[in-house]
C-alpha cells in the first residue's frame, strides 16, 4: 500500500459520511426580498447609479431617440458607434443624422484587427440596448452579440445605454432566475454599474481608467409612471 493509499484510508476511516446539504437559494430569497413598485426600484437604481457618476435620462418609448440626439449635440461628438441593423440602432441613426451638424456613424461591421485603431482612438461614444437591470445596485445587464460586441461597451470613452426600465429586478438572483440564465448564456455577459473605475493607486477612486469615462443611461420608463415625481423622488 502506497503512502497516498494509506492517507486517504484514514481520512475515509475519520469521515463519517454526510449527505450534501443544497442550500434553499430560491426560499432565501423569497423570505429577503422586498418587491417594490417599479417607481420606487427605478429611484433607487438611479440613486445608485447617479452615485458613480452615472448620467440618468429618463424618456419614454417613443422620444428616446430624441433625447440621445440632444445629449449628442450638447456634447458635440463626432463619430458615433452603434448598430444600424438593429431596430433602436436604426432609430437611433434617423435620430442623430437630423441634427445640424450629424456625427459620422460607424458600425462594427469588420473584425477588430483591421480597425482597432479607429476604434480606440476615433469613436467618441458608442450606443448599444440592455437586456435588464438590477435595482439594489443599481446595475445594468449587457448581453453583447454578433451585432453589438462587447468592445462597444468597453472601449469608447462615453457609453450611451438604452434601458427598458420595465425590465428592471429588486436583485441580482431575481434577474437570473427570471431571465433564465440557466438555460443559456451568451458568450459573454457584462454587468454595469457605472463608467469605469479603479482604486489601485493608493486606494484613491479614479473614474475612466480602463474604460468608458462616461456611462450615460437612457431609462424608457413606461407610461403610466410621471416622471416629475420619479425625479423628485431622487
Amino acid at each position: 500500500m502506497s503512502a497516498r493509499d494509506r492517507i486517504l484510508g484514514k481520512l475515509r476511516a475519520a469521515a463519517p459520511a454526510q449527505t450534501p446539504v443544497e442550500p434553499d437559494v430560491a426560499g432565501y430569497y423569497a423570505r429577503h426580498t422586498l418587491q417594490h413598485a417599479l417607481p420606487a426600484r427605478l429611484a433607487h437604481f438611479s440613486h445608485m447609479m447617479r452615485a458613480v457618476h452615472t448620467e440618468v435620462i429618463y424618456t419614454r418609448a417613443d422620444s428616446w431617440p430624441q433625447a440621445l440626439a440632444a445629449r449628442a449635440a450638447q456634447a458635440g461628438w463626432r463619430h458615433v458607434l452603434l448598430a444600424p441593423n438593429t431596430a433602436h440602432g436604426a432609430r437611433a441613426a434617423q435620430a442623430l443624422q437630423g441634427l445640424a451638424t450629424p456625427p459620422q456613424l460607424k458600425s462594427y461591421d469588420r473584425p477588430i484587427d483591421d480597425w482597432k485603431a479607429e476604434l480606440f482612438h476615433d469613436v467618441d461614444a458608442a450606443f448599444t440596448t440592455t437586456r435588464a437591470g438590477i435595482a439594489e445596485t443599481g446595475t445594468l445587464i449587457v448581453w453583447p452579440d454578433a451585432d453589438e460586441p462587447r468592445a462597444m461597451s468597453l472601449v469608447p470613452p462615453v457609453h450611451i445605454a438604452l434601458f427598458d426600465a420595465s425590465r428592471l429586478y429588486e436583485n441580482f438572483y431575481q434577474a437570473v432566475s427570471t431571465e433564465g440564465w440557466a438555460n443559456g448564456l451568451p458568450t459573454n455577459s457584462l454587468l454595469i454599474s457605472g463608467p469605469s473605475k479603479t482604486a489601485d493607486i493608493q486606494q484613491t477612486l479614479a473614474y475612466g481608467a480602463h474604460g468608458p469615462r462616461e456611462l450615460i443611461v437612457l431609462a424608457i420608463v413606461p407610461d403610466d409612471i410621471d416622471l416629475a415625481e420619479l425625479e423628485a423622488a431622487q
